[in-house]
């Protein structure tokens, strides 16, 4: 199975630290975000499609130097439009039937992940106290998923969205409109694939995002065993 690892962020809140360096190859207890989240992946992944744009040559010399995967793609997205855009940037370049999708600077819990790939189709999510700040998931009455709201003015805690997800290749056949924000949305991949067939919503054991100095600052005193598949 292929994942796409979405690393074209510009990592403003991680500034000045990724004026030189792209956000996924900040240093977490001496290795790169984005070798953590390669060494994480189940055995099911077996090629990875990286999405890069700024800085996108240094991470594409990591890809060439890393242990974990021989068999990956670079793509590039330019100009960037999106968390869709980019998913939608990869369409060409995707072998399987279905996929895994991560965000390339966030730390995933390799169980989490294993777990992922195992349903057709799927996302992972964590409570947060803060729902304002993220994506949150409404449930059907089965468990699955019924939809992805983007940063719903309610108060918490609810489910959010880690950005991994498990998709069937039937999603790239989806028209995708921009969003209030001016881009394209993976979650409204999500939420119209959640209208077609079934989406188990998966809860995140362990999820780490690396969104701000002090975060980056924190994780490298966090034992982060859960990654480790």
């Amino acid at each position: 199975m292929d994942a796409i690892l979405l690393a074209a962020g510009f990592g403003t809140r991680l500034r000045p630290h990724t004026l030189t360096t792209p956000k996924p190859l900040l240093p977490i207890q001496g290795r790169p975000i984005l070798d953590w989240t390669l060494g994480s992946l189940p055995a099911e992944i077996t090629r990875v499609v990286v999405v890069v744009h700024y800085l996108g040559e240094q991470i594409e010399k990591f890809m060439h130097q890393q242990k974990w995967f021989k068999d990956f793609q670079i793509v590039r997205q330019d100009p960037p439009k999106g968390t869709g855009d980019a998913l939608r940037s990869c369409r060409a370049f995707v072998k399987t039937p279905s996929f895994i999708v991560l965000n390339g600077d966030d730390l995933y819990g390799a169980q989490d992940l294993k777990n992922l790939v195992k349903v057709p189709a799927g996302v992972i999510v964590k409570e947060v106290v803060d729902p304002w700040n993220f994506g949150v998931a409404s449930y059907n009455a089965d468990g699955s998923l019924e939809k992805m709201t983007e940063k719903p003015k309610i108060q918490g805690p609810a489910m959010a969205n880690t950005g991994a997800y498990h998709f069937p290749q039937s999603v790239f056949s989806q028209e995708l409109g921009i969003s209030s924000r001016g881009e394209y949305e993976i979650t409204d991949y999500l939420s119209t694939l959640a209208k077609q067939q079934r989406v188990d919503v998966i809860p995140a054991t362990f999820w780490y995002p690396v969104g701000t100095v002090e975060a980056w600052d924190s994780v490298q005193n966090i034992n982060l065993s859960a990654l480790i598949r």
